[in-house]
């Protein structure tokens, strides 16, 4: 049924000036009020389509990024994967080292996670065990030499070293061992060091009540972690790195002095607890653990120069995985748009139903104060 809004608004004003009928006034309004929700809703659906194609526009970009930073890579190892066989051995002995101390452990989730690794390669025959699975605490990361790996390694514990590592807890993890979940993991929200390819954090230096540094101050401990360049660039779900999340909760804001006798001194600013290279730690605020302790077994590797790359290809890694994050963020985006324009147009399909229905009764109640007005 075909009705023209225009013939029945004119039709009951005209009965409004002769008449001033209630029910005509009623009309009116209802209608102009129709009208405005479909503009309202028009304006939704043609914001939310802008939206739409200036997130598809974007992600296209993203996707030509991301191709043209994995051709860069890929022609890196193409040209030096044959030269960085013959230090393949070099490189890898620490590891080796910390995998045989951590299968001393057998009967340990870590000992059998490795044992796995060790026998399977990576195609290991339990997916399930594995899938969400990082790694060992004690195997990513590693440090400058090994009196810093036994201090970190002493700091931490055994069982902490030998916790695992996992992105997300699933079914399969509910088991009586000790674990760290980064998806839940409070992570560090401050700025990181400007240009250090290493993104380590950038944490306000100790300060005496004088002002000044505290003499021997060398560093925080969740900064002297060096993490491999496989892992350097994994992000969580929520866009955090390992330093961020599983090492920031681990050492906090640990801070690393050259002796105990400054570690003493610099007391007034020790917040997180510290440790001295020569062998000094203190836990908290007060709690002191100056004299000879039993060493743990299971330390850090420690960092061979020909484990690193250069830093080009470490930023460009770096770039190419935070693209890719962005794309997916802007898929999600797309995806949170696409459902809010389908909701706004099935709203509009109802109100314009709604309108239609209006003027036909409108224009029916029209036809009828036509028919039945005697002019006076």
């Amino acid at each position: 049924m075909q009705v023209d809004p225009k013939e029945t608004c004119i039709v009951v004003r005209d009965e409004m000036q002769n008449g001033g009928f209630p029910e005509a006034q009623t009309i009116l309004y209802n209608s102009k009020k129709l009208q405005e929700d479909l503009h309202v809703l028009g304006m939704k659906i043609k914001h939310h389509e802008d939206n739409i194609k200036f997130l598809k526009s974007h992600k296209n970009k993203l996707d030509d990024s991301i191709l043209d930073l994995q051709v860069t890579l890929g022609k890196y190892h193409s040209s030096t994967l044959p030269n960085n066989e013959n230090n393949a051995h070099s490189s890898n002995q620490s590891e080796d080292e910390t995998m045989e101390q951590i299968l001393k452990y057998e009967k340990s989730a870590a000992g059998i996670l490795c044992r796995l690794k060790t026998n399977h390669g990576t195609q290991i025959s339990h997916p399930s065990f594995t899938n969400d699975v990082l790694g060992v605490v004690a195997t990513l990361g590693k440090v400058d030499d090994d009196n810093l790996g036994r201090l970190f390694s002493e700091y931490l514990g055994v069982e902490t070293m030998l916790a695992i590592v996992l992105l997300l807890l699933g079914r399969n993890w509910m088991v009586d061992f000790l674990y760290f979940c980064l998806e839940n993991l409070r992570p560090y929200c401050g700025e990181f060091v400007v240009d250090d390819p290493q993104r380590r954090l950038d944490l306000l230096k100790p300060k005496l009540p004088n002002g000044e540094c505290p003499p021997g101050f060398i560093g925080f401990a969740v900064n002297m972690i060096n993490v491999e360049f496989t892992n350097l660039f994994f992000l969580t779900g929520s866009g955090y790195g390992l330093r961020e999340t599983l090492f920031y909760n681990l050492f906090s804001r640990l801070q690393v002095y050259k002796t105990r006798k400054d570690m003493v001194l610099a007391i007034p600013c020790i917040s997180d607890g510290a440790i001295s290279l020569d062998g000094g730690m203190m836990k908290g605020t007060g709690i002191f653990s100056l004299g000879n302790r039993n060493n743990v077994d299971v330390r850090f590797p420690i960092l061979s120069v020909t484990s690193t790359l250069p830093d080009n290809y470490i930023d460009t890694e770096k770039q190419l995985k935070e693209i890719k994050w962005k794309r997916e963020k802007m898929l999600e985006d797309i995806k949170r748009e696409q459902a809010l324009l389908d909701a706004a147009k099935q709203s509009f399909e109802r109100k314009k139903e709604e309108f239609v229905n209006f003027l036909a009764q409108s224009s029916a109640y029209a036809s009828q104060m036509q028919a039945g007005f005697t002019p006076r």
